[in-house]
């Protein structure tokens, strides 16, 4: 029995540092989170600053005080900073070639803060991937797709491929195209498709509005209509423009063609 208390009592030690360690880690994870959100909020309450930099930032300082209590827990179990240092740099070859995807990540996000080619809230197309940019951080970039998805790109790779921003500007060009019969009148429709677009508000004059012959299809002749408006604007112009113009052929008499197909039999 005194062997058994004697074995129990080496170990008390150590038991009180894990004690100790978990303790510190829990209320560092929570310092961390509670500091990382203050410095979110008061970059993001500021309107000369863009909130992109306040996520960023929130990100950044969260880490590093992460890193802290790391180093604090280590410090528990009687491994000193000096130590921990002299460890990563003995092993730093080993550590870059195996956080090296991680390192690319952070370098990434640093480039894309500073250089800024996407914004929170902005619709984008990041290599083939689209959506409305909701968080970027030290290491991932949080697209929303319209349909609510969630796509987590990392920033080595948001950073090396094409970057498509459909918001940067604050104008965008709507292109439709109508095809009408061969047997209408391309003047008389052309028309038609101004008068629609210059009385919806929401089409810019300057530019002002552009609708030309583009085609001459199969079986109809296409035109194309360019038409500007605010880039917030574009879809509900695109497809509310569409519809006028429809009704409007309708009520001109216009016809919009579609593919006819023809059967010839033989007769043996």
């Amino acid at each position: 029995m005194d062997e058994v208390v004697t074995q129990v009592g080496a170990f008390a030690p150590l038991i009180m540092n894990a004690v100790k360690a978990l303790i510190v880690l829990i209320l560092g994870w929570i310092v961390a989170g509670a500091v990382g959100g203050l410095v979110r909020r008061r970059i993001n309450s500021t309107p000369q600053i863009d909130p992109t930099l306040g996520n960023f930032s929130a990100s950044l300082v969260k880490w590093v005080i992460l890193a802290m209590v790391l180093v604090a827990v280590l410090g528990i179990f009687g491994i000193e900073a000096t130590s921990i240092v002299a460890i990563l740099g003995a092993a730093s070859l080993a550590i870059g070639l195996a956080l090296q995807g991680t390192l690319s990540d952070l370098a990434a996000g640093v480039m894309l803060v500073v250089f800024r080619p996407y914004k929170l809230g902005q619709y984008v197309d990041i290599g083939g991937t689209a959506g409305t940019v909701k968080d970027l951080n030290l290491f991932t970039t949080e697209l929303v797709t319209p349909d609510n998805v969630q796509i987590i790109v990392p920033n080595g790779q948001s950073w090396g491929s094409i970057i498509t921003n459909y918001s940067a500007h604050d104008t965008r060009r709507v292109d439709l195209v109508f095809g009408i019969d061969y047997g209408d009148s391309a003047d008389e429709a052309m028309k038609i498709i101004l008068d629609v677009a210059k009385a919806d508000e929401r089409i810019h004059s300057d530019p002002e509005p552009w609708v030309r012959v583009t085609n001459l299809g199969d079986s109809s002749v296409d035109l194309t209509a360019r038409l500007w408006c605010a880039a917030a604007d574009y879809w509900d112009v695109k497809f509310e423009i569409t519809k006028a113009v429809k009704e409007a052929f309708d009520a001109k008499g216009v016809s919009i063609p579609y593919p006819h197909s023809v059967e010839i039999h033989k007769q043996a």
